[in-house]
């Protein structure tokens, strides 16, 4: 038995029938549900608890958070847009064409994801141009956390199912 085998052995290269890839799809959309637009879930919280310094503090994190996000995409967005459309293009030929399962659980990861992050982006934008503060703000993120929990509970719910199917099609049909 060589290297190779030992190592493929030890580790399932399954992805959908591997516990690590599981533990990741939680911990990707725990962290997506908890930083909303990268701020903390509980800053919001604690704004609204107490108000003063914590809603400044809030404020002042959202301003830098968006602020960022937005020179990002104007500075690279165009970058960004064609390097993720080809991976995800990528992904989707090698995953769901040539049924490579490795491309499939990452693709059903990083698309999501990616709803996301343009949600995220657009959720900055509105928060700019408006010059949301206060109440008015913790709203805005509240349905910003919200829609993102929605696309991964969706997202958790088709990539189980999708897993489901490859397990049984691989381990008993197969």
């Amino acid at each position: 038995m060589d290297w190779y085998s030992k190592v493929f052995e030890l580790i399932d290269m399954r992805s959908f029938s591997n516990l690590w890839y599981w533990i990741a799809l939680a911990v990707v959309w725990s962290a997506a549900s908890h930083k909303v637009i990268g701020v903390p879930w509980d800053m919001v919280h604690k704004a609204a608890k107490l108000g003063g310094q914590a809603e400044a503090d809030l404020e002042d994190l959202v301003r830098v958070s968006c602020n960022r996000m937005l020179y990002i995409a104007a500075v690279s967005g165009l970058w960004l847009v064609v390097l993720g459309s080809g991976l995800l293009t990528a992904l989707v030929i090698l995953g769901f064409w040539y049924w490579v399962e490795f491309a499939q659980a990452v693709f059903l990861l990083a698309f999501p994801m990616t709803l996301v992050g343009l949600l995220s982006l657009n959720t900055a934008r509105i928060i700019t141009d408006t010059a949301l503060t206060g109440a008015d703000l913790r709203r805005r993120l509240m349905s910003h956390r919200i829609t993102t929990q929605f696309i991964g509970m969706l997202s958790i719910f088709v990539t189980a199912l999708w897993g489901m199917y490859q397990n049984i099609s691989v381990g008993v049909l197969g």
